[in-house]
């Protein structure tokens, strides 16, 4: 071909998706299994700042190769209002450039500390047919090694992207107030850029439509004549409340939480203090939600008491995170890569607020959801484990997706 002439735009099309049916059946060699397992081997149970630094080092040695540069991001101490003290959480970010409109993965770095019940060793990943077994298997260090093998397998046969992938690694932690402070601090910094893909979800056809907003607050009662004394009235009209509210696993919700008295000191006097979770329900609102709680200290206590109500922390709602524009492209994705038949997607919200709602808050409208576990599986638990049938399917799920082709071959 005369150097002047390029192919046409429908020939481009075929060869791209011939590179892409060349690259899927590349998954298997890419050598994920060893570096799963090396992902496996680093303790990100550790408390924030810990174990992490190694983490860093391992990631940066995985996808470096592939051209991505790697950074870190402190979130300061006392940088996310009502994020518990337990010192400056890292974040890594991984991008590489071409121009391309951006997709950013997210990975949540943190793993649960490991239980009684373990019949493996949960920091080695443990092999057994085509079951692979370790701790972070089946949520994050599963889909790191699956995005990992994807574009290995493009790089491999020059497979061009569609879109510029930015890995966001977070430690977003699991306890105290407001734990999600990682990717809280990353939205707010605008780090996260045009769409995200979230790979802690289902391997399964769903499409996630969004999770409620919650609020944590406490009220401060005075207990100038003891403390139970103080807060009975107040907890049987709470428990009223939460009569009223039911405890539907889609609606409004309120928990309490913690119950602690305080006795008078030379600097301060005795007050009883309740810690309350609220979930919120569709049309309902902060404002909504302190008036209400205004209501029952007035009914509890008097006019003019002098009981105080203080937000401890907010997470905002995800709202429609599906009905973007890159929605249909996703299901095909998940339809080639894992083999779903072609019905309908089941559409399914969370239960339970989620740190996605930060995102969405920043300008990220659509987010997409995907991951290793299966309905049914257990969150967390003993031995836990994912399948090499399915880090290989979520990685041609992302393969598909990211690659630059118009559709896929037929379903």
């Amino acid at each position: 071909m005369p150097w002047d002439e390029r192919p046409d735009t429908d020939l481009l099309d075929a060869m791209a998706l011939d590179r892409l049916g060349l690259a899927a059946p590349l998954l298997g060699a890419t050598g994920w299994i060893d570096d799963l397992a090396r992902l496996v081997a680093v303790d990100t149970a550790a408390p924030p700042g810990q174990g992490y630094g190694a983490f860093a080092a391992l990631l940066q040695d995985m996808f470096a190769p592939l051209g991505f540069g790697l950074r870190s991001l402190v979130v300061p101490e006392g940088a996310v209002p009502g994020a518990p003290s337990s010192g400056p959480r890292v974040n890594l970010v991984a991008s590489r450039r071409s121009g391309r409109p951006t997709c950013t993965l997210h990975f949540q770095m943190d793993t649960p500390p490991a239980g009684p019940g373990w019949t493996r060793p949960p920091l080695t990943l443990t092999r057994q047919g085509h079951l692979l077994y370790g701790l972070g298997t089946r949520r994050m260090k599963g889909a790191i090694a699956a995005v990992w093998a994807a574009l290995r397998a493009a790089d491999a046969v020059g497979l061009g992207l569609r879109f510029d992938p930015v890995l966001v690694f977070t430690t977003d932690g699991g306890q105290g107030a407001n734990p999600h402070a990682g990717l809280r601090h990353l939205a707010e910094q605008g780090a996260l850029e045009g769409h995200l893909v979230s790979l802690g979800g289902l391997a399964a056809p769903r499409l996630w439509t969004g999770s409620p907003a919650c609020l944590d607050l406490e009220i401060r009662i005075p207990a100038a004549a003891g403390a139970a004394e103080a807060a009975l009235p107040v907890l049987s009209r709470l428990t009223a409340l939460q009569g009223r509210l039911g405890q539907a696993s889609d609606g409004p919700r309120l928990s309490i939480t913690a119950v602690s008295a305080e006795q008078a000191s030379t600097d301060a006097a005795a007050f009883c203090s309740l810690a309350l979770h609220r979930r919120l329900g569709i049309g309902e609102t902060a404002d909504g939600i302190r008036a209400e709680l205004d209501a029952v200290l007035e009914a509890a206590l008097h006019p003019g008491h002098a009981a105080t109500i203080r937000e401890v922390s907010s997470i905002p709602a995800v709202v429609a995170p599906h009905l973007g524009p890159n929605a249909g492209r996703w299901q095909q994705a998940m339809r080639w890569g894992f083999g779903f038949g072609p019905e309908a997607f089941r559409e399914y919200a969370a239960a339970e607020p989620s740190a996605l709602g930060f995102v969405q808050q920043a300008g990220l409208t659509e987010i997409l959801q995907a991951g290793l576990q299966r309905p049914g599986q257990p969150a967390q638990g003993p031995d836990e484990c994912t399948s090499i049938d399915d880090v290989e399917a979520l990685a041609r799920s992302l393969l598909a997706y990211l690659a630059d082709v118009p559709e896929f071959p037929s379903l």
